[in-house]
């Protein structure tokens, strides 16, 4: 056999045990329980817990997309270290509240929580359609992960398509199967590999590109003083779209629906615990940097289509002939996307089938919502599936892009958690106007004030209106009752 048709066979075996892990995991489960598909009956540990929330963030975006922005922005790459660590911390403040919230109340989504705090129907389909919204491209940005992968290393023999669609398939069937305990326990597994992998070829690229961290780190000094630098005049990123890309990420990253609702999936005692560990996954990031560093000065800058193909670039030209090795690294890389769209499939289905189809039809009996959960995971996939085939955003872009209207949703979560005064008005005006300026700002106007990211502008002109609304709107007294069932929790 030759290279590329045992790098196919490694990574089919991959996709083999994934799928029998994600199927096995549902097995002896209520199959038509919404609490089991959605929350796996609020009774996950410690292990799974930081293996779901690590394999979510070690995702496409940092198997390709880190190493892509290492090669071409240098410093500006290294907010990925940063949120890493801080993404989780404000988990510590809320996830204890929320679990308690959720177990006595059964929730499962966050349209659940803010629906039940507010009192609006509306504003738990807004929730609904902007976790959606956002949950597509940060879907996308898994799927092209998966298709670069596939046609790279069996070197074009399988197409970008068609490598797409078959790891996309294993999770949508697994997921639509098996709900929240198919995705955690999958994650553990990939996890594992992948963070193997990108230990092995962070530390091969740079010696044997190099020589060592030092050396290679001196010769990007020698060609470009300023690429390692962020703000100054030579760098690739300014200082004040630096910061802002963190701020958007660390308030938005446990805002994101299918990692809100993992409060739910366990207790309060553990979501502190996985917090305290959780930055421990900033440090198998850093290999993954080394290796788009190692790329600078060795591949050539009309080598690649678009900076996340760098990492490929480097295995099919700088590894070896191996076909197994090429497997396993395609392995690795197949399980960091694939880590992310079982998690993201599965809280788009629930989102969807919960904070819309229920709300809407609020007569529906639990296995008709269970099984329109279960069907969305194919149709969120599918949408996913073709943006990814003729769009053309790159991998880093399309996700701040996703952050910057997730984020949206949190002075609506602070404020109920922590503000009898918050009223309904200003949360929903404030949401529906904060995504309308991110929106604006991402993607219509040429630039956004001072550099900043978009989501940054639109979260500050939401707490602006949501303080605003709230102090100047009366709350009756049944109101201030209700509210403090959540505030003095």
């Amino acid at each position: 056999m030759i290279a590329w048709q045992i790098a196919l066979l490694a990574m089919s075996l991959y996709l083999i045990i994934a799928f029998a892990i994600g199927l096995s995991a549902g097995r002896g489960r209520s199959f038509f329980s919404i609490s089991e598909y959605a929350v796996g009956d609020r009774g996950f540990g410690l292990f799974v817990m930081w293996f779901l929330m690590g394999g979510t963030i070690f995702s496409a975006f940092s198997f390709l997309g880190g190493p892509g922005w290492a090669y071409s922005k240098g410093a500006a790459s290294l907010y990925i270290l940063a949120y890493c660590t801080l993404g989780l911390l404000p988990w510590y403040i809320i996830g204890p509240k929320v679990a308690r919230l959720g177990k006595k109340a059964d929730y499962i989504t966050m349209g659940d929580f803010l629906g039940d705090r507010f009192k609006s129907k509306f504003l738990i389909i807004i929730i609904g359609v902007v976790s959606l919204l956002a949950f597509i491209p940060y879907l996308t940005l898994q799927i092209k992960g998966m298709g670069y992968i596939f046609n790279v290393l069996t070197f074009d023999n399988i197409s970008y398509n068609f490598g797409a669609l078959i790891a996309l398939g294993i999770v949508v069937i697994y997921v639509a199967t098996s709900g929240v305990r198919g995705a955690a326990w999958s994650d553990v597994f990939q996890a594992i590999l992948m963070l193997i992998v990108a230990w092995i070829l962070g530390i091969y690229f740079v010696e044997s590109l190099h020589g060592s961290l030092g050396n290679m780190f001196s010769k990007i000094i020698e060609n470009d003083p300023d690429f390692l630098t962020i703000g100054n005049e030579g760098s690739k990123i300014s200082a004040a779209r630096y910061s802002s890309n963190i701020v958007v990420s660390m308030l938005g990253f446990v805002m994101w629906p299918h990692l809100f609702t993992k409060s739910y999936a366990t207790t309060a005692r553990r979501i502190k615990l996985t917090v305290l560990v959780y930055p421990i996954f900033a440090i198998f990031l850093l290999p993954v940097l080394f290796i788009g560093f190692s790329a600078i000065g060795v591949v050539p800058d009309d080598a690649l289509g678009r900076p996340g193909e760098v990492l490929p670039y480097l295995i099919t030209h700088h590894l070896t002939e191996s076909g197994i090795l090429y497997g396993i690294v395609g392995a690795g890389a197949l399980a960091a996307a694939m880590s992310s769209s079982d998690a993201i499939t599965h809280g788009a289905s629930v989102s969807f089938g919960r904070d819309i189809c229920k709300v809407i039809f609020p007569s529906l009996k639990e296995n008709q919502e269970l099984w329109i959960m279960r069907l969305a995971v194919i149709g969120v996939g599918a949408i996913s599936y073709c943006i990814a085939i003729y769009g053309s955003d790159g991998l880093i872009a399309l996700l701040l892009g996703a952050y910057g209207a997730i984020v949206q949703l949190a002075p609506g979560v602070y404020s109920g958690l922590f503000w009898k005064k918050a009223s309904t008005l200003g949360v929903i005006i404030g949401l529906m106007v904060g995504i309308i300026v991110t929106i604006y700002f991402q993607y219509i106007a040429a630039s956004s004030p001072y550099d900043l990211h978009p989501g940054l502008i639109g979260v500050i002109i939401n707490i602006a209106i949501v303080f605003f609304v709230s102090m100047i709107q009366q709350q009756n007294e049944e109101n201030y009752i209700h509210a403090s069932k959540f505030v003095d929790e």
